[in-house]
């Protein structure tokens, strides 16, 4: 036996995975149900222990250092193992730990959180943090245990695969709808028009009025999808919205429901994490979440 092996205490160990899952001291003070000046000696002792620095500060927080890297791929394979003969992650069983997930403020808002309840009824014990922003985490710098993104990335150490596709059309309120009596494009050019602000869009996804037989610019512009949202519902314009938000609000209409855009979602993962059993668990949900709510996301149930 390696002579690090004989002095070395193995109950430090999951306070060290707790910190490679999170970046940060004070998550895995809460993860493992201590404080942070605990979770920081217990990895000082490791490293005496091993003679190598594990983590290095950085401006997220703590990031693996190669020796780090290196006994994370052994500690993973150690808790996989555990997590086999664990009788909570048996079918039907209470999981457990905690998970972060980055989605945009639109899904995030509007069709996640909607169903997060149920999640927790049947994982009590399971911690859920959404990050519903304009804007993602980066599960590349392990910002966030799972991201949904509006684009495949095309680097990094990630697992992606499509989570699922969603239409976009016009909408209005009712009211203003009966009174614009819009029937083709071009009676759009004397509306206003509801959009995102083009210097600071996130994502070129988001372009969608682009692709539309409009020649007309939005008048009001926001950052924000559910600032958009309240303009259109407060009948101060037109605009596009994804249907599993303008669908879920019976005061909204659709303009010009021939016209409609197509886009997807990703679901994105670290290479590093993606096995952990939480994460598996909430990758799995989504999946099935969106699956069953196709309608929704499609726009089949409206308009």
């Amino acid at each position: 036996m390696p002579a690090y092996l004989q002095v070395m205490d193995w109950s430090d160990l999951p306070f060290f995975l707790a910190i490679a899952r999170t970046g940060q001291i004070a998550r895995a003070a809460a993860i493992t149900n201590t404080d942070p000046t605990t979770v920081g000696r217990r990895i000082r002792r490791l490293e005496g222990a091993l003679g190598e620095r594990l983590f290095e500060q950085d401006a997220e927080g703590q990031a693996l250092t190669p020796a780090g890297l290196h006994l994370l791929r052994r500690v993973e394979a150690m808790a996989r193992i555990a997590e086999d003969i664990d009788p909570a992650r048996e079918p039907g069983g209470d999981a457990h730990g905690s998970i972060r997930a980055s989605v945009s403020e639109g899904f995030g808002t509007w069709f996640i959180s909607r169903h997060l309840g149920e999640l927790a009824e049947l994982h009590p014990r399971l911690e859920v943090e959404l990050v519903a922003t304009s804007g993602f985490l980066n599960p590349t710098r392990r910002e966030t245990d799972l991201a949904v993104l509006l684009a495949r990335p095309r680097r990094g150490p990630l697992i992606t695969r499509k989570l699922t596709d969603y239409r976009l059309h016009l909408y209005a309120a009712h009211e203003l709808a009966e009174e614009a009596q819009i029937r083709t494009p071009a009676d759009l050019e004397r509306q206003r028009l509801i959009g995102y602000i083009p210097d600071i869009i996130y994502a070129p996804e988001l372009r969608y009025l682009e692709e539309l037989p409009i020649a007309v610019a939005p008048q009001l512009r926001s950052s924000s999808i559910n600032a958009q949202y309240r303009m259109i519902a407060s009948r101060a314009g037109i605009g596009m919205l994804p249907c599993f938000i303008g669908d879920s609000d019976p005061k909204l209409v659709r303009v010009l429901p021939g016209i409609g855009v197509t886009r997807s979602f990703w679901l994105v993962t670290h290479k590093e994490t993606h096995r952990f059993a939480q994460v598996r668990l909430f990758s799995d949900w989504l999946v099935e979440l969106t699956r069953k709510q196709q309608g929704l996301l499609m726009g089949e149930m409206g308009g």
